[in-house]
């Protein structure tokens, strides 16, 4: 199908603005609106980006789809209301706060044949297809993501802030269910879980040992993913990795240096919504990806609350 889909977008918070930036400079979007709660917050966005600050239903009535990047209590409100009326969805992670509300928005959105995206960026990284390209058949992936305090995103604890970023990428990895789940964590600075580690295991013997912290001293992120093909290392700041391969009949291994140039994630997220409402392209990460990845978010809370 050709065109453009009219897209309004729900949330003029720090993430609401990347996603009205990306609506605006899409070449198959046209950005109608902003709305949000706070009507100074959301005149200043719709002022950034010249278009207009809109009530709910005035929005809802003159767009195709809504980008949800309020906080993650009001993701369910806010995309039920929109699939109700007919527009299609993407929304910002976690799909919603509860696997119910995930059930009831995959419902609506099935009932209706409309498309429900999940922002879950790290699908459409370059890391990501850099570990599928070498590590078929994983057994064992370490992910560390930290992070200084701040107070953004401390709505949620550091599970469904941080954590569910590599959560998501791991499960995308491994296609055996989840079967156990480890973890221990401490509250820190927000009064939610700032930290936390996370042990998981999958019917097939694949093993996960996940790491998030908001309360570090310096930004990192790191990711090695062992196997049959050997050990992957990557560093997703530096945007570098290294393959260490078996070598079958050598005393020394064979290790590939390598790395991938900067991309811009919300772009092609936004590209891939786009051709999933106008051209029926497959969704990437639909909802049933969101729930596994909520699911999986809300285990590890349980099992660091103790």
């Amino acid at each position: 199908m050709s065109g453009v889909v009219r897209i309004g977008v729900a949330g003029a918070g720090y993430f609401g603005r990347f996603h009205a930036q990306k609506v605006a400079q899409g070449a198959r979007s046209v950005l109608v609106g902003v709305h949000d709660p706070d009507a100074g917050r959301a005149g200043a966005l719709a002022a950034e980006m010249g278009c207009a600050a809109l009530g709910w239903d005035e929005m809802l009535a003159g767009c195709d789809a809504v980008v949800v990047a309020s906080p993650a209590a009001a993701h369910f409100g806010a995309a039920a209301a929109a699939l109700r009326a007919g527009r299609h969805v993407l929304v910002e992670k976690p799909v919603a706060a509860t696997l119910e509300e995930a059930d009831a928005l995959i419902g609506l959105a099935a009932a209706r044949g409309l498309v429900l995206q999940v922002g879950h960026l790290l699908r459409y990284a370059p890391e990501r297809a850099a570990v599928v390209a070498r590590m078929a058949r994983p057994r064992l992936i370490e992910c560390v993501r930290v992070a200084p305090f701040r107070p953004r995103g401390t709505d949620v604890s550091v599970v469904l802030d941080l954590m569910v970023h590599d959560l998501d990428m791991v499960l995308s990895l491994v296609a055996a269910p989840l079967v156990r789940v480890e973890a221990a964590g401490a509250v820190v600075a927000s009064g939610t879980l700032d930290l936390v580690r996370a042990w998981l295991g999958f019917a097939d013997g694949t093993a996960a040992v996940l790491s998030a912290s908001r309360v570090a001293a310096a930004v990192e992120r790191r990711m090695v993913v062992s196997g049959a093909e050997g050990v992957l290392e990557l560093d997703f700041g530096a945007r570098t990795l290294r393959h260490v391969k078996p070598q079958a009949g050598v005393e020394s291994v064979v290790a590939e240096q390598g790395g991938w140039e900067a991309a811009d994630l919300i772009a092609a997220e936004h590209a891939a919504f786009a051709a999933a409402v106008l051209d029926g392209a497959a969704v990437l990460v639909d909802g049933a990806a969101g729930r596994r990845a909520l699911e999986a978010a809300l285990l590890v809370e349980q099992a660091a609350a103790g």
